[in-house]
């Protein structure tokens, strides 16, 4: 292949212009080039032939074997030969290579536009570093806020939803095409207001998508009172976990397991009085001394006696008990409380070894020494262990979490576990017949049973249930209609984490205009 013809090749958008030459400089790629062709006056339209004067014009182009390509076009001006035409001088345009002012060529500012929206500021310029295509940060956001817009065409389904432009201070409202599942405008508030003067402007919507926000269904039914308002099925499921996750805790109590009676009556042990104190002191130093004088080591008796191994030495050190502290000696608090009911229980089953248990209760969180769990077998190996704890009842996430999932999808123990906690409390039985109707109502689509539901949920005598049935009353044909129609918002949900996404890229500091063309050019 020639090498003329090997250029048009490479550079295809090039082929109105006449190349003079291509030479390598440094780490970039040098076309010189002319346009042959006759120019349009831009005021008029009148072509003319008439030479005034030539300048050189530089343009950055689309890199070439990872060298960027700087296009040095000469540029003829122009006599405009229209009659009475207002402009007698112009510069010419080379189509699909030039635009006034412009110090890229139109494949270039393509190029630099998808980085931009794809990326945003500072992320594209490190990128068109790597790949040849070099613009700075601001240039690549002037790109953004200077790319058009369409103008958006009415939908037939229209998505609406809120998203935060400030977290907890402002927000913003997504209008999104549900037919292409595209955002076509995005408002600066989620006002009713705004929303309502939109579909004024913007008659024929014939079906709005929305959740249960009161704003959204007010403005519609202000500005498009004969569209079809759908309530968005996953709020719908969403308000029913809360109201079944509050049922549960109310009647969660009902779970607690009863305390066994004690199989002998305890003695209550009180402060005795500092009398009492230093007897109990004089005896306690007296069975240690006895013991010491037997031949027991300090660790065998504090197996015999149940006390700390510090005591007995202080005990066994101290020639006269008058010397020893009377004052009270109240219980602390050890970093291995938490774990005294498992370590019970693990000594109970037979496994008494210190590196094992020390292993075990270090993977649940233990972060104290080896000696203090030494210390604690100590006075528990031998010894009568009491039976553990009964496991607490689940928690009200659990239970709703078992109630609201699918029971076909539910793992048998955890069905079991349901049945027990439902034998345990008729109010939680209750609380699954009637969750879970609803939800079967959801993913069947069975918005003709909802007013038999309805009245079900109503006498059911569980106020959270009772509540979320009434506030459906409120929001009535929406949740017919999100119950009976295909439609619903999962594409504007989607949209709204899209929208997540290019603040995150920004780090949260883009103005609302240049967000918004992000939102709406950013495939």
């Amino acid at each position: 292949m020639a090498v003329p013809d090997l250029i048009r090749v490479l550079f295809p958008h090039l082929a109105a212009l006449r190349l003079i030459e291509v030479r390598s400089k440094g780490m970039s790629v040098r076309l010189s080039a002319e346009a042959a062709a006759a120019a349009a006056c831009p005021s008029c339209g009148t072509a003319s032939r008439r030479v005034h004067s030539r300048y050189e014009r530089r343009l950055l182009d689309g890199a070439a074997g990872s060298q960027e390509v700087i296009l040095q076009l000469r540029v003829r001006r122009f006599f405009c030969a229209g009659v009475g035409c207002v402009q007698k001088i112009f510069s010419e345009q080379v189509d699909g290579v030039t635009v006034r002012h412009g110090r890229h060529s139109l494949l270039m500012r393509r190029l630099l536009q998808a980085v931009a929206l794809a990326l945003g500021g500072r992320a594209g310029q490190r990128l068109g570093e790597d790949i040849a295509v070099r613009a700075g940060r601001m240039t690549l956001i002037r790109l953004i806020r200077s790319t058009p817009v369409p103008a958006p065409v009415t939908p037939a389904v229209l998505g609406v939803d809120d998203f935060a432009l400030r977290r907890g201070h402002s927000y913003g409202t997504v209008l999104i095409d549900m037919a292409t599942r595209k955002p076509i405008e995005v408002l600066p508030d989620r006002t009713a207001d705004t929303f309502a003067a939109w579909l004024q402007a913007h008659p024929g919507v014939q079906v709005i998508c929305r959740d249960r926000g009161g704003a959204y269904a007010e403005a519609a039914g202000r500005a498009a009172p004969r569209a079809v308002q759908v309530a968005d099925r996953w709020h719908l499921l969403k308000n029913l976990s809360d109201a079944v996750k509050d049922a549960v805790a109310a009647h969660r109590r009902c779970l607690r397991p009863t305390d066994p009676p004690p199989s002998a009556p305890q003695p209550v042990v009180t402060d005795p009085s500092p009398g009492k104190r230093a007897a109990l002191v004089q005896a306690r130093h007296a069975e240690i001394q006895q013991l010491r004088a037997a031949g027991y080591g300090t660790y065998a008796i504090v197996r015999r006696l149940g006390i700390d191994a510090k005591t007995v030495n202080r005990y066994s050190t101290t020639p006269l008990a008058d010397l020893l502290p009377v004052t009270g000696n109240s219980h602390r608090s050890s970093v291995l409380d938490p774990y005294k009911s498992y370590l019970l229980q693990r000594c109970h089953d037979g496994v008494t070894g210190t590196g094992q248990l020390l292993d075990e209760i270090r993977r649940r969180g233990f972060t104290g020494a080896e000696r203090t769990l030494r210390r604690y077998l100590i006075t528990i190996r031998g010894t009568p262990s009491t039976p553990p704890a009964p496991p607490p009842p689940p928690s009200s996430r659990t239970i709703t979490t078992w109630i609201m999932r699918p029971p076909a999808k539910l793992p048998p123990d955890d069905v079991t576990a349901l049945a027990a906690a439902c034998d345990a409390c008729s109010e939680l039985a209750t609380i699954r017949d009637v969750a879970r109707s609803f939800a079967n109502l959801l993913r069947t689509r069975g918005g003709r049973h909802l007013t038999a539901w309805a009245d079900q949920a109503e006498h059911c005598g569980i106020p959270q249930l009772q509540a979320f049935a009434s506030g459906l009353r409120k929001d009535w044909n929406a949740v017919v209609a999100g119950l009976t129609t295909a439609w619903s918002s999962g594409a504007v949900e989607g949209n709204v984490n899209r929208i997540k996404m290019l603040k995150r890229q920004m780090f949260g500091r883009a103005n609302f205009d240049l967000l918004r063309q992000r939102i709406l050019l950013t495939r």
